[in-house]
């Protein structure tokens, strides 16, 4: 069987099992046979080469609205001089996933999971006690798009193909079902992300004591019922070319935002919309972000979504990232106070 060019074939495994990750036996051993690659063992090594370059984040799963445990968007008002020690000090924390400089008076800007609201009510409290800086937080009420796909063909750069399936599954994914109490090693495993070896959900099986066919089966449901909103590769998006992303934050009456939302989840660029709760001195409910190859790609994108989703009359504001401190899984199913996983000291 005749072998794509190096380079295609690694843009194939970043690019065409980022929705849906085959769930079998020898995952490796099938994309071997798509690839025209010799066996599991080689593309295996192509994916530890892809981790080890920083393309690749992970195999693994996004959650479902509420399906998971909590989270919480994060944000400080931290004076220059002060900044560098506080992203160390947030980027120790259990559960922060995501943490960024961006362009606003609120200049820190972080996500953190956990078990439940009330493991993140302590950690961040004994955080505002330690530092001596208030944290805003904004917890989602109602996901309008989540899927951070990336297309590296397609010029818009975000998956379109996503995209167009279901525009409208963002809004109930994962509402109705959450993860069940005896089924939480498993998702610990899914956050952690797939092994690369030979029969990788076998080893998730003995991980949680459970027959490698229950896994299988319990993958196949969480995605069926939008537990899982997907699983697949998930990639490192500035690595990979998509240098520029602005946070966009829109003031929409209440009654208004869905009809709004559902017009700016769908434009090209956006890659995430969902609305948040209001907080102090922080007006704004409905978000979205907006990816691309150059500042001013992103610009392009947000005016079209703005004039689109007819969003301009309304109090907004646009804040570009600055520099990336962490970036990494969730930690949902983590135990309260335990260390996670670290992908951190990545300044962009």
């Amino acid at each position: 069987m005749s072998q794509l060019p190096t380079c295609a074939q690694d843009e194939a495994l970043l690019n065409r099992w980022q929705q849906r990750f085959p769930i079998c036996a020898e995952p490796f051993a099938e994309l071997a046979k798509v690839l025209g690659l010799s066996d599991g063992d080689a593309v295996m090594a192509r994916l530890q080469r892809l981790r080890e370059q920083g393309s690749l984040s992970r195999i693994g799963g996004i959650w479902g609205a509420r399906a998971a445990g909590a989270g919480l968007l994060c944000a400080m008002a931290v004076p220059p001089g002060q900044l560098e020690a506080l992203v160390q000090r947030v980027n120790a924390m259990p559960g922060v996933n995501h943490n960024y400089e961006r362009e606003h008076h609120f200049n820190l800007w972080f996500v953190i999971t956990g078990p439940d609201m009330d493991c993140l009510a302590q950690e961040l409290a004994e955080l505002e006690q330690q530092c001596g800086f208030e944290t805003l937080r904004l917890p989602m009420e109602r996901a309008y798009r989540i899927n951070l796909g990336f297309d590296l063909k397609d010029p818009h750069g975000v998956n379109c193909a996503a995209r167009a399936a279901d525009p409208q599954a963002a809004h109930t994914a994962g509402h109705g079902r959450r993860v069940a109490a005896e089924e939480r090693s498993l998702a610990a495993c899914v956050e952690q992300g797939l092994p690369l070896l030979a029969r990788p959900y076998a080893a998730w099986a003995e991980a949680v004591g459970w027959p490698e066919q229950r896994v299988l089966r319990t993958l196949q449901t969480w995605l069926e019922h939008g537990v899982l909103r997907r699983f697949g590769v998930i990639v490192r998006h500035h690595e990979l070319g998509f240098a520029a992303n602005a946070m966009c934050v829109f003031d929409v009456p209440d009654d208004l935002v869905d009809a709004h939302a559902a017009l700016l989840a769908r434009q090209p660029g956006v890659t995430l919309c969902y609305r948040r709760a209001r907080g102090d001195h922080w007006p704004y409910n409905l978000y979205c972000m907006v990816h691309g190859r150059a500042r001013e790609e992103v610009h392009q994108w947000l005016s079209q979504a703005r004039e689109v989703a007819g969003l301009q009359a309304f109090s907004q504001a646009v804040l570009f990232s600055q520099r990336r401190f962490k970036q990494c899984g969730p930690s949902y199913f983590r135990q309260p106070g335990a260390a996670t996983q670290t992908e951190a000291g990545h300044y962009a």
